[in-house]
Order: C-alpha cells, then structure tokens, then sequence
C-alpha cells in the first residue's frame, strides 16, 4: 500500500489534525495484506510537525514495524520531526529513499 501524505494536505500540523486523518483513514488498513509492505510518501508535504506524525505515523509503526517504509524526503520538517519520534517513542522508522 502506498499513501501520499499530500492528500491531508502539505502542512501537516497538531494533535487534532493528526488524530482526523488517522481516524478518517484507519478503515483504508482493513484491506493490507499480511505480507504487504506501507510505503509514505512525503512529496510535497511543506510542514510536517512531531505531533501530527505521533498521531499517525506512531500507529502504523505500532501496527506494522518494519513493513512500515518512509521515502522520498529531504525535507528538514519532516527528517528532524520523524527523528524525535524515534527518540521519545524509542522505535527506529524505516527509510528508503
């Protein structure tokens, strides 16, 4: 499965907003196979904030560890909020860019 993260928009920011499109695409995971690897892409996120990756990104990792695969970024929001993810919850992400 791939998901652009383009499409909750290209400034991704706050608790709130993380949690809404969580919720609103946590029914999209019921489809994912077994075996099947999670690919986010970052392309054209602008703004991308520690809170709204906790609200989603944490979760899929939870839920799909090292299936779970982060490309296509050098933006410096989005490399340096996924890093302090990785410090405070104490899990690595998967990059493939």
């Amino acid at each position: 499965m791939i998901i652009y993260l383009k499409k909750f928009g290209t400034t991704l920011t706050g608790r709130q907003m993380g949690k809404e499109a969580w919720a609103a695409f946590l029914p999209t995971l019921r489809d994912v196979g077994e075996n099947e690897k999670i690919e986010i892409y970052f392309n054209e996120v602008v703004t991308f904030t520690p809170s709204w990756g906790d609200e989603f990104l944490s979760p899929l990792l939870d839920k799909f560890g090292d299936r779970l695969i982060l490309k296509n970024t050098k933006n410096p929001s989005v490399l340096v909020s996924v890093e302090m993810l990785e410090r405070v919850n104490k899990k690595k992400f998967k990059w493939n860019n």
